[in-house]
C-alpha cells in the first residue's frame, strides 16, 4: 500500500475511534442518567466532564494516529487536530441558536482539538 493511502488511513482511524469513543460515551452517561438527552443545559461540574472525557479520547485518538503514520507521526496528529477543530467550529457555529447549552463547551471543543492532537503525538514520541 502507498503512503498516501497509510498516511489517510491513519487519520481515519484516529477520527474514527473519536467519533465512536465520544458518542458512545454521551450515549452510554444519557442512559444511565448522568446526562440529558440531546442537550447539555445542566451545571457546570458535567459540562467540564464531557470536556475531560473528549479531551482523554481524543488525546487517545491523536496517538492513534501517530501510531499508525507510515511517517512524520506529529504531522499526523496535528492534521486530524486540524480537522478536528474544523469540524468542531462547524458544529458550534451550526448549533449556536439550538439552545443545546452554553456556547463555552461547544467553543471549547474548538479550543482542545489542536493542543490534544499535539498531546497524542508526543505521547507517541515518548514511547519511541
Amino acid at each position: 500500500m502507498n503512503t498516501t493511502l497509510k498516511s489517510i488511513g491513519a487519520v481515519l482511524a484516529g477520527l474514527i475511534f473519536i467519533v465512536i469513543s465520544h458518542t458512545g460515551t454521551d450515549a452510554i452517561l444519557e442512559s444511565v442518567g448522568v446526562l440529558p438527552k440531546g442537550h447539555l443545559n445542566v451545571g457546570p461540574a458535567l459540562i467540564l466532564l464531557v470536556i475531560f472525557y473528549r479531551t482523554v479520547f481524543s488525546i487517545a485518538g491523536c496517538y492513534i494516529t501517530a501510531r499508525l503514520a507510515p511517517s512524520k507521526p506529529m504531522k499526523h496528529a496535528l492534521i486530524l487536530g486540524s480537522i478536528g477543530v474544523l469540524l468542531s467550529a462547524a458544529g458550534a457555529i451550526a448549533t449556536a441558536n439550538m439552545q443545546l447549552g452554553p456556547a463555552w463547551y461547544a467553543w471549547s471543543l474548538v479550543a482542545i482539538s489542536l493542543p490534544a492532537a499535539w498531546l497524542g503525538g508526543k505521547l507517541h514520541q515518548a514511547k519511541d
